[in-house]
């Protein structure tokens, strides 16, 4: 590692422990999750980037919803939606949501449209801690469009698919325990944040941040 980098590297870790007191890393550190996590929220807002790390965190197993859904179905998401339909993909998705969360205590990434179902949104509720990871819509956009495989942006004007699905899903997002800005920047930040809003709802504080 070159110089220049083992500096930026350095002020890094010193500005990621001015933004979070001693005592709330200590407290992260040794969190015990009395029941699954749950992401939610739209594509693209790092469900699964920050769900693996925070899983790995934790020492707790990480399921991929999506993942779980193709294995069961034999076949792509894309696929799903192209041979059989959103409706279909809608039912397997919720079947397989059900089963994910009889599992044993876990860190779980869902789809996009997972806690939009009123079934899925309440087995979520009753049984799991749900974190919604909230982005701004330029950015999320930004994201999105790097890839071509998803199925609710083939349409003639992609961006203002994600804006009508933002006006749509953010006020159900919203209903999740925890609320977490997902912004640009390293991934680790977001998982700092995640952690201390789970922390903090624990305590009975409630916190988003």
């Amino acid at each position: 590692m070159s110089i220049l980098r083992q500096f930026i590297f350095a002020w890094i870790t010193v500005q990621r422990s001015r933004d979070v007191p001693t005592k709330i890393m200590t407290d992260i550190r040794t969190l015990k999750l009395p029941k699954t996590l749950v992401m939610v929220g739209m594509m693209g807002a790092g469900k699964t980037a920050i769900g693996r790390r925070i899983a790995g965190r934790l020492g707790l197993p990480f399921v991929d919803a999506d993942d779980e859904i193709a294995k069961a179905a034999g076949c792509s998401i894309e696929d799903i939606f192209d041979l059989h339909g959103e409706s279909a993909f809608r039912d397997g998705e919720r079947r397989v949501i059900e089963r994910l969360l009889e599992s044993p205590t876990h860190v779980l990434a869902t789809g996009g449209g997972a806690f939009i179902d009123p079934d899925t949104r309440t087995r979520i509720r009753k049984n799991c801690l749900s974190v919604w990871l909230r982005v701004e819509t330029d950015v999320l956009w930004r994201r999105v469009k790097r890839r071509n495989d998803r199925p609710l942006l083939k349409t003639a004007a992609p961006y203002e698919t994600i804006v009508k699905l933002v006006e749509q899903r953010y006020p159900v997002y919203a209903e999740a325990d925890i609320t977490v800005d997902s912004v640009d920047g390293p991934a680790e930040d977001t998982v700092d944040r995640v952690l201390c809003a789970v922390n903090a709802y624990l305590q009975g504080e409630g916190r988003n941040t």
